[in-house]
């Protein structure tokens, strides 16, 4: 689990730094979704292949999949927003995604607790 383990933490890392761009400072499109295509590209290479039979550490793939796709959908709103007011609502909602996305990794990451949920 400790390769898994380092690969889920290297996502995490990505996905905090593009938050944190995203929402400090003044990111062009392009740049986002360039960003947002390597986080994807990433996920589809280092990610999906773990072969896992958790059923939920796969659940959780599964979501991040879909909210990955999300992603890059609000990216592609971002980029067409034309009102200041517009494109900030986008990126808060890019920021929104982005939080979801953590917390699939950081419950993937927590020991066991199969007795919970």
């Amino acid at each position: 689990m400790s390769l898994n383990r380092e690969k889920y933490l290297a996502l995490v890392t990505l996905l905090e730094q593009l938050r944190s761009d995203a929402t400090t400072t003044q990111i062009v499109a392009p740049e986002l979704r360039r960003r947002v295509a390597s986080l994807q590209q990433f996920f589809g290479q280092q990610i999906v292949p773990l072969a896992d039979e958790n059923w939920r550490v796969q659940s959780y793939q599964t979501e991040m999949s879909k909210q990955l796709r999300l992603l890059e959908m609000d990216v592609m709103f971002f980029q067409g927003a034309r009102q200041a007011s517009t494109a900030q609502t986008r990126l808060q909602t890019i920021s929104d995604r982005l939080t979801t996305l953590i917390q699939y990794c950081d419950a993937i990451l927590q020991p066991e607790a199969e007795g919970e949920k």
